[in-house]
């Protein structure tokens, strides 16, 4: 057969591909790493379309409607309020409504009977002193006494339909309330429509860090794919090199090298579909910023599914077939043993670029107060990408720099077999451990972004500070109601909570009719007796006290004073702030916010000191908590496979020379040892700068979002998931020991 009419057939193939137990092996583990990888890519893909759907169908929560009042005044001189129609309703957001240590999304809402605004989930606005609920939350209703939830909203009309809720556990009520009540309290604002902006002003912070989330998960996915389609590199050179003196010409083996890693690539990638599809509802059952996802959300399509397919496939098939056009194989198969090029200090530019983009974004954000959100984000996202690439780009020159300076102290056969091989081949032999050492950089990453959940201090009881275990709800405007009115109000107020179990005391606090908690209001005035229900100890002999308005600031960490107040100081004053003092016991507290909320007299809802740790700044963070935490079990499990896989890998592409040395005598134990050494000097010389350049990234990322978020000690997870890394590394290792004993048979020896 001539070279130039060479066609390949249905034996090359064979030729190419089988002969053997070990080729079956390979191409199983090839179509075994392409399955998990295309698995954990579709699950990635179909969390991202989750995440979406969710938001989009949350987006109406963050509705802020326009004014209700207008700018001109009215004949009392006070703001005028703007009437309803038809096409407008007024809606009231109360913030953060609390059972235990839960949050509720409560909207309120009064309408004209002629109404033709459409709340989503219902349609027509409640009527009022009824409520529709979510699934989730009436189930919690039904399951709790009345007087500690139930009667916070009234009768029960209906369940919000799942278009308008993010999650089956989303705890959502809509409730009715007449005008005069949403009016009174200051603080509602009329709407004719719905937003469908899903993330409001933390747009650009949500989508980056979702976006570096999924890169961190994304790229080790990568790796190991790349990791598994290159087993047994050296038997194909060698069935390649039998094809060349067959008169095979180069370009045709490198298409017989695609179509051989495409086969069991396509194999995988179609089983990684159908774990992906298995996957999917339990995918569905972890819980994200407070609820599951629907398991529809997260089916990522058929479209999808196709795409990652051939994308993996053509992948591995052009990666195979550039490796073994560019690996030169001649016609005798002379060509064995790879050489590397010299690898220099230049490699250190990717890391460093990537790290300078960063902290750039952070300077222009932070230090210099310029906000570029079109710039910002991608610079975070293409830095955190170059910070990746940069480690996978730096590490063989540290193996190299560390194995030179470890050859020159090698005392032992296996070290300096090892060394003298991880000086040769720095790129193939950091290759094996890649995975691991960029799952250590994402864990570090992870744990440093989520330790910001820890800074938020424990509220402790103290006097001069509002009681953690007591509740607070400001009242309504005096000037929407008669003085006396409202003091029976509160007056029944008092006494309904004072006769509930576990309430142990009401104070009612007095100041002008304008006073406002959310402000920097004035002072507040307390009987002597209310004043010591409070907490106070130092407290002055006169009729009334004074304390400034700040004390019911739950961010006020400094103790305040009491002052004696001038007698008469209650006259022209009214009710505006009452605080329930409880034995601190979840039942009690929720009953206590239960009367407050239920009154008809407040114009927030009750609230507590503890319930700062729900409603800080960092709910962001708090709630993609789990993401971190599962982004680190899936890279340290992916790092363990591609270890083991690499592993096995240089053993059977050095099959030949390790059997050759069994044959002068070695013992198995050097083996062992030149494979421990392989493995451990590669992943020792990048380690700590993974976890160093990990907390690093996870600084300039929580920077960059909030100058008020710190970056804090790590969990002691972030601890158990570095054991678990170097536990996976050493039964890795510890596996490919029987490989190593049975590739090195004296077989293995035989050729030509």
């Amino acid at each position: 057969m001539s070279i130039a009419k060479f066609r390949p057939n249905t034996g090359l193939f064979r030729v190419a591909v089988l002969g053997g137990r070990s080729a079956y092996g390979r191409l199983a583990g090839i179509a075994g790493g392409v399955a998990v990888g295309v698995c954990l890519l579709l699950l990635l893909w179909g969390g991202a379309n989750g995440l979406q759907a969710r938001d989009d169908r949350g987006a109406w929560l963050r509705e802020t409607g326009n004014p209700s009042m207008s700018a001109s005044l009215d004949a009392s001189g006070a703001l005028a309020p703007i009437p309803l129609t038809p096409g407008t309703a007024l809606m009231r957001t109360r913030g953060a409504e609390v059972f235990r240590d839960q949050l509720i999304e409560r909207r309120d809402f009064a309408a004209l009977p002629s109404a033709t605004v459409r709340v989503p989930g219902i349609g027509k606005p409640p009527e009022p002193g009824s409520y529709y609920a979510s699934p989730a939350l009436q189930r919690l209703i039904e399951s709790t006494p009345a007087d500690q939830l139930g009667d916070r909203f009234g009768k029960f009309a209906g369940i919000i339909d799942s278009s308008a809720l993010p999650g089956p556990d989303s705890l959502i009520v809509i409730t009715g309330a007449p005008e005069s009540e949403l009016r009174g309290g200051g603080n509602a604002s009329l709407v004719s429509d719905f937003t469908s902006n899903p993330y409001g002003g933390s747009a650009a912070s949500y989508v980056t860090v979702l976006t570096i989330g999924a890169i961190a998960v994304f790229f080790p996915v990568l790796l190991l794919i790349s990791i598994v389609t290159g087993l047994g590199a050296a038997q194909r050179r060698e069935r390649f090199a039998t094809l060349r003196l067959m008169g095979a010409p180069p370009r045709t083996v490198a298409w017989i090298a695609a179509v051989e890693v495409a086969i069991p690539s396509f194999a995988g990638a179609m089983v990684g579909v159908g774990l992906a599809a298995l996957l999917t509802p339990a995918a569905a059952e972890i819980p994200v910023n407070g609820t599951r996802m629907f398991a529809s959300d997260l089916h990522a399509g058929w479209l999808a599914a196709v795409m990652v397919v051939a994308v993996v496939v053509a992948a591995s098939a052009l990666v195979a077939g550039v490796r073994t056009a560019r690996a030169d194989v001649g016609p005798l198969g002379v060509n064995r043993a790879v050489h590397e090029r010299v690898l220099t200090a230049w490699r250190t530019v990717p890391l460093l670029l990537g790290i300078a983009l960063m902290a750039t974004a952070v300077v222009t954000i932070r230090v210099l107060e310029i906000r570029l959100p079109w710039l910002e984000s991608p610079m975070l996202v293409v830095g955190f990408l170059a910070v990746l690439a940069g480690i996978v780009v730096i590490g063989p020159w540290l193996t190299r720099t560390v194995s030179r300076r470890g050859l020159r102290h090698a005392r032992r056969a296996a070290a300096v077999i090892a060394a003298s091989r991880i000086q040769r081949t720095p790129v193939a032999t950091f290759r094996s451990v890649s995975g691991l050492v960029i799952a250590v950089f994402v864990v570090s990453v992870f744990a440093g972004g989520s330790s910001v959940i820890q800074s938020t201090d424990e509220p402790v009881a103290r006097p001069g500070l509002l009681h953690p275990s007591s509740l607070m709800a400001t009242l309504r405007s005096g000037e929407s109601a008669p003085s006396g009115e409202l003091q029976a109000a509160v007056a029944k107020t008092v006494m309904d909570a004072t006769s509930k179990p576990g309430i142990r005391n009401a104070v009612t606090g007095y100041g002008p009719a304008a006073f406002s908690a959310e402000g920097a209001g004035p002072e507040l005035f307390f009987t002597p007796a209310d004043a010591r229900a409070l907490g106070f100890e130092d407290i002055p002999s006169s009729e009334t006290v004074a304390v400034d308005g700040t004390f019911l600031y739950f961010w006020t960490t400094q103790p305040l004073a009491l002052k004696p107040a001038p007698s008469g100081a209650l006259e022209g004053m009214v009710p505006v702030v009452l605080v329930l003092g409880t034995d601190g016991t979840p039942e009690a507290m929720d009953r206590a916010r239960t009367v407050l909320d239920s009154s008809g007299v407040t114009a927030t809802p009750a609230s507590a000191t503890p319930d700062t740790q729900l409603q800080s700044s960092r709910r962001l963070v708090q709630g993609l908590a789990v993401l971190a935490y599962l982004g680190m079990f899936v890279s340290v499990a992916i790092a363990g496979l591609s270890l083991a896989v690499g592993t096995a890998a240089a053993i059977m592409d050095r099959r030949r020379v390790l059997g050759l040395m069994r044959l002068m005598g070695m013992p198995t134990s050097v083996l062992r040892g030149i494979v421990v050494r392989e493995a451990a000097v590669p992943l020792l010389s990048v380690l700590l700068l993974s976890v160093g350049l990990g907390f690093l990234t996870a600084w300039l990322l929580v920077t960059a979002i909030n100058h008020d978020y710190h970056v804090t000690w790590p969990e002691p997870g972030y601890f158990v998931a570095l054991g678990m890394s170097l536990a996976l590394a050493c039964c890795a290792v510890a596996g490919t020991f029987g490989l190593a004993r049975g590739n090195t048979a004296l077989t293995a020896t035989r050729f030509e």
